[in-house]
């Protein structure tokens, strides 16, 4: 650095303060150069321009001028101090500065967070039990009780018969709240599945036992915390015309439904794939079981502060990723925008229960000297390739983008280390029988 002084504080586990006062020799020096620029682009009447006076400047450009100046001593400096000290700021700095004075030092500090300073405790000789988890009968059973439903077909109710739950209803209706009709309680052959819940609630169940061209209004009550507060708790009334009945037709589980698939010859021979790729889900179940666990253990040895700007950037995440769901799940997506926000405060502790995994991880990983080259990730965007059966070069291409190469890395680094720690430990042996017993434990 040049003659600059500057000072490091902490303001707590995860915020650092740096003060800085840069002599006037230098401020001026900044200055002038910032003038000489002016001058080379201003334009003024009565001067030819580059040969504007520097009093002349001072009158017309004096705050832009110490503006681009501060900005550039800030700028300069703040970068060189956490670049020669070697830390990382998390967040973006908060400046306070008082302005250029002539002939005195410009004095400025910055404020910012970084990752807490810490020794990972509690990851060697853990006392864990791991999951493993035995694929059943009704396992594989569920299995092809899903594929029947992907083949289902929707049929016209023929007969004569009364609204039973799992049918699907085309329906008018319009709602009315307070004696108003609004537009978005209106719509004309919408089809609904009973039992889905897709309505407020006591909606479809008073579907039930209707007939094909039968009306009738029904009246529900808005749960309190409804996405739209204007309805939040009322009464609305809803006019129902019942304009068709549909049910679901699923094809009989014999050969002639095996000749759906290219790849299988027999029923038997589907029911074996199956059974090969549930096995593979349970190896990988029992896996990330056994990961959550050992980040459970983790948590609880380790007791250090969060930097909010990562809880904050987490949030985001969590709360793009449940828009998302919601819109493919038909929700619009001003609603979806809408009742996400709305769950920001809900999203803190989980939040920042997977930030604090994520330092304690990679804490750990610096420790022990745990990296993945770009060899490493290499193979194992090879490995995808093979396993999935693609082309190589066109999932290498998709990790040729920075930040997604480092995400890979990332994650790889990550098994590393959840590897590391179960080699390390004292792990016990647990049978459980079926998929359907053994869901993730968080």
């Amino acid at each position: 650095m040049s003659q600059m002084s500057f000072k490091m504080e902490d303001l707590s586990p995860v915020k650092k303060k740096l003060s800085f006062e840069v002599p006037w020799e230098e401020v001026k020096t900044e200055l002038d150069s910032v003038y000489r620029d002016i001058s080379k682009k201003a334009k003024l009447k009565g001067f030819r321009q580059g040969k504007i006076p520097r009093n002349v400047l001072e009158s017309y450009f004096k705050e832009n001028a110490h503006t681009e100046t501060i900005n550039n001593l800030v700028n300069k400096y703040y970068w060189e101090a956490l670049d020669e000290n070697k830390i990382v700021a998390l967040s973006r700095p908060e400046i306070n500065e008082e302005g250029i004075k002539e002939n005195a030092a410009f004095s400025f500090s910055a404020s910012f967070e970084t990752e807490p300073v810490f020794e990972p405790q509690g990851y060697t000789a853990m006392e864990l039990e791991r999951e493993k988890i035995v694929v059943t009968e009704s396992d594989i059973e569920k299995k092809l009780e899903e594929i029947r439903q992907m083949f289902a077909t929707m049929e016209e109710v023929t007969e004569n018969r009364k609204i039973q739950k799992g049918d699907f209803v085309v329906i008018d209706f319009t709602g009315s709240c307070e004696g108003e009709k609004p537009a978005e309680m209106k719509a004309d052959n919408y089809l609904l599945e009973i039992g889905s819940q897709r309505f407020i609630p006591g909606f479809e169940e008073q579907l039930i036992g209707m007939n094909k061209g039968e009306e009738k209004t029904i009246k529900v009550t808005f749960p309190e915390d409804y996405q739209e507060k204007k309805y939040a708790g009322k009464e609305v009334s809803f006019d129902v015309s019942v304009k068709g009945l549909k049910e679901k037709k699923l094809p009989a589980l014999d050969e002639n439904f095996v000749k759906n698939f290219d790849k299988y010859n027999s029923l038997e021979e589907m029911k074996a794939d199956l059974t090969k790729s549930l096995e593979e889900e349970a190896k990988r179940l029992s896996e990330t079981n056994l990961q959550n666990k050992i980040t459970e253990k983790l948590l609880q040895a380790n007791e250090f502060e969060a930097p909010s700007s990562l809880v904050e950037r987490q949030i985001y995440y969590m709360m793009a990723d449940m828009r998302r769901r919601m819109s493919s799940a038909g929700m619009d997506d001003k609603s979806a925008t809408e009742l996400c926000l709305n769950m920001h405060d809900q999203f803190k502790d989980e939040a920042a229960k997977e930030v604090k995994s994520f330092l304690l991880l990679k804490k750990i990983a610096e420790k022990e000297k745990i990296s993945v080259e770009n060899a490493e990730a290499d193979e194992h965007i090879r490995q995808l390739a093979s396993k999935y059966q693609k082309d190589y070069e066109l999932i290498r291409k998709a990790y040729e983008d920075e930040e997604k190469k480092e995400n890979l890395k990332l994650e790889l680094t990550q098994k590393k280390v959840f590897d590391f720690i179960a080699q390390n430990a004292n792990i016990k042996d647990v049978e459980k029988q079926g998929l359907l017993e053994a869901e993730v434990k968080k």
